[in-house]
């Protein structure tokens, strides 16, 4: 059965993009306590993401995440029990909230670097009746490609123009500049902005200033007023 159409006013982007693991769900908990402390789980995600943003192409999640906990001196059992506790991942104070109050009036999608297994599951840990989910094994590439964003535009039928993305890893705006997605960056470990990386629209430690910073999207636009 097709989804009922958003209300939308002129204000709101027609459709909003996610990044699922760090912008609305916190993985970083989980990885954590798979790697047996904070300090080893930060050095395995951080040698994760190297692998990820640096492959492009497609090579299985679960792959990258066991060699990423090799490189980093990690057993095997660090990434099957990232595995075997993937559906505790919580989510982020205010993302269930925000994403009900952005359900009547704009489209919502996510786009994740996962694998369709895993990623499937995370997002449906959120309880909301997703428009589109796109992983990278879908698309074929790893964010920051233009593509996972570029398939997740075409499924809801929306142009980059009229849709924001509300991004996890400052990764996300080398790929988002390139689509032309305004971006806000729920930044909520305190990581520093990738060498490089354009600038995002906004950025907070929390969610809270997601849902102002949408309501008036295009209003803001069109006055030229970055929020």
């Amino acid at each position: 059965m097709d989804k009922p159409a958003p209300h939308t006013s002129p204000a709101w982007p027609r459709a909003v993009l996610f990044d699922l693991l760090t912008a609305l769900l916190d993985s970083w908990t989980v990885w954590n306590a798979a790697a047996g402390s904070e300090a080893a789980g930060r050095a395995w995600r951080a040698e994760y993401l190297r692998r990820t943003y640096g492959c492009g192409a497609y090579v299985g999640y679960e792959q990258l995440v066991r060699e990423a906990a090799g490189q980093v001196g990690l057993p095997a059992s660090a990434p099957q029990a990232l595995e075997a506790h993937w559906d505790e991942l919580p989510a982020w104070d205010g993302a269930r909230e925000l994403l009900h109050a952005l359900r009547p009036h704009c489209k919502l999608a996510v786009v994740t670097n996962c694998s369709e297994h895993l990623g499937r599951r995370a997002a449906a840990l959120l309880d909301i009746d997703w428009d589109a989910v796109v992983t990278s094994e879908a698309a074929g590439y790893y964010k920051p490609d233009p593509r996972p964003y570029q398939l997740a535009l075409a499924q809801l039928g929306t142009q980059a123009t009229d849709a924001a993305f509300i991004a996890g890893s400052g990764y996300d705006m080398f790929g988002t500049s390139a689509v032309g997605l305004r971006t806000y960056w729920h930044n909520r470990v305190g990581l520093a902005l990738p060498a490089g990386a354009p600038a995002p629209e906004a950025e907070s430690s929390t969610l809270a200033l997601a849902l102002p910073w949408l309501r008036s999207f295009h209003a803001a636009s069109r006055q030229g007023d970055p929020l």
